[in-house]
C-alpha cells in the first residue's frame, strides 16, 4: 500500500467487550492519502479484514483481524490537519470507545506521541488520555513478543514483554 507512513510494533492485549477468548493481537498503522474519505478508509479497513477470512459474527467475539478506523484527518484550506467527524451507518468518526481502549491508544502513543484524538468535542492528547485510565486497563497492553521454532518458522507461544 502506498499511502501508508508508519506502522506501530505489535502489542498483545487481554480480550475486550466480556466475551471469553483468547489474547487480541493490536497494532497501530498511520496512513496518508488525501484523496480518501472516510468511507473509502473503512472500505479498504473491510478488505483487509476479509482478505484474512474475517467473518463477522458475535460483536466483541473471536476474530482472527479486527481493523478499527479510529480517527481520519484532512488538510485544511490552510494547509492544517482537520479531524473529520462523521456520524454515518456503520462509521463514527473519532471512534466513539478509542479514548477508553488501552490497546488503541499505546500502540498509538508509540508511532505518534503528540497525537491528539477529540473526545466530547474537545481535541485532547492521546497520552492524556491515556493517563486517565485504570492502571489495571494499561498494564493489560504488553508488547508482543512472538516465540519461534525454528524448524517450523512460524510464532509458537506469546511471551509479555519482560
Amino acid at each position: 500500500m502506498d499511502d501508508q507512513r508508519v506502522h506501530a510494533p505489535i502489542y498483545e492485549a487481554d480480550p475486550w467487550g466480556g466475551v471469553e477468548q483468547g489474547q487480541f493481537l493490536n497494532a497501530v498503522l498511520i496512513a496518508d492519502d488525501p484523496t480518501c474519505e472516510p468511507r473509502e478508509w473503512l472500505r479498504r479497513a473491510q478488505e483487509f479484514e476479509r482478505a484474512a477470512g474475517r467473518v463477522r459474527g458475535q460483536r466483541w467475539g473471536p476474530r482472527n483481524l479486527d481493523v478499527d478506523l479510529i480517527a481520519c484527518y484532512q488538510t485544511s484550506a490552510t494547509e492544517a490537519l482537520v479531524e473529520v467527524t462523521a456520524r454515518e451507518n456503520h462509521l463514527t468518526l473519532p471512534h466513539p470507545l478509542a479514548h477508553l481502549r488501552a490497546f488503541v491508544l499505546i500502540p498509538w502513543i508509540a508511532v505518534d506521541p503528540t497525537a491528539q484524538l477529540t473526545v466530547a468535542g474537545c481535541p485532547r492528547p492521546v497520552t492524556r488520555l491515556l493517563a486517565e485510565l485504570e492502571p489495571a486497563d494499561r498494564d493489560s497492553v504488553r508488547l508482543f513478543r512472538p516465540s519461534f521454532d525454528l524448524n517450523s518458522r512460524h510464532p509458537v507461544s506469546r511471551a509479555p514483554e519482560s
